[in-house]
């Protein structure tokens, strides 16, 4: 299935991708994707369902995120070797996990709204987790038994607050709108294998990172291990699982974005995203 919420910001409701590529509106059939509604019981409930006996989405309806506000929007740094080569930085021994504040996503179409006293924010196009039953201490043999499902995200960064200036990486990752995800949550059993999918990025039609999910250093059952070590993590909550080379920061010189530009990204499966950066 590909779930969806769609409407204003704020005013989502949940929704179906009928056989046609058509949104069907969810709202009498549940509240929210949310909660309960990702757990195992709960998208078989929705997949019993058939999305033509729903009523359709308004026509042209924007998408929010697939998933409301999580208690928890987990990322994992310097995931591919590759990238972090061009990062200056070594192979990490474990994931690299750090915080992106929940305020942060937005959905997958909506504008990048640059930080003020920025200059070097940045791209980085990843395939993020999400979580459908409660997972705390959870063996790598039964990590994706917790996995709702999957969706694209853009991991906007600003580089400057990430790494010019004392503190965390999670300064320069929670700008709000640094964080679309979507179009769709796509349930984990149309996905064969999460760790065989093409990824791309172009900013203003030009190429900027070509990957696969193959050359991650950390796959996905790790990630959900690794992190559920440290946390208790809950249905909707979001991993998000690192990027391929390209980024605007590895380019000589550096790319970063401004006013104007516009970026399109696509994880195979899992649909596309577009987005235009707009100036406070």
């Amino acid at each position: 299935m590909k779930l969806v919420r769609f409407g204003p910001s704020g005013s989502e409701r949940p929704g179906i991708v009928d056989d046609n590529g058509a949104i069907r509106d969810l709202s009498s059939i549940v509240s929210d994707i949310a909660g309960d509604v990702l757990s195992p019981a709960g998208l078989e409930r929705l997949a019993a369902i058939d999305p033509a006996s729903l009523p359709a989405a308004p026509q042209g309806a924007r998408l929010g995120s697939c998933v409301p506000m999580p208690y928890n929007f987990l990322a994992i740094g310097l995931n591919f070797a590759d990238h972090a080569a061009e990062s200056g930085m070594p192979l990490p021994k474990e994931p690299i996990l750090f915080n992106k504040a929940p305020t942060s996503i937005c959905g997958p179409d909506d504008d990048i709204v640059l930080l003020k006293g920025s200059g070097k924010s940045d791209w980085e196009v990843e395939l993020a987790v999400v979580i459908g039953t409660e997972a705390f201490n959870v063996p790598e043999d039964k990590a994706l038994d917790h996995v709702a499902g999957y969706y694209l995200c853009n991991d906007v960064s600003e580089r400057a607050f990430q790494l010019e200036s004392t503190g965390q990486w999670v300064k320069g990752k929670s700008g709000p709108t640094y964080g679309p995800v979507g179009p769709w949550l796509v349930t984990k059993d149309e996905i064969a294998d999460p760790q065989a999918l093409d990824m791309s990025l172009d900013l203003n039609g030009q190429r900027m990172q070509t990957g696969n999910t193959s050359t991650m250093i950390f796959n996905c059952v790790q990630i959900i291990s690794y992190a559920s070590r440290f946390m208790k993590l809950i249905p909707g909550d979001i991993i998000t699982t690192g990027t391929p080379p390209g980024v605007g920061m590895g380019k000589t010189p550096p790319v970063y974005l401004k006013s104007g530009d516009e970026m399109a990204l696509r994880i195979e499966g899992l649909g596309e995203q577009r987005q235009k950066v707009v100036a406070v």
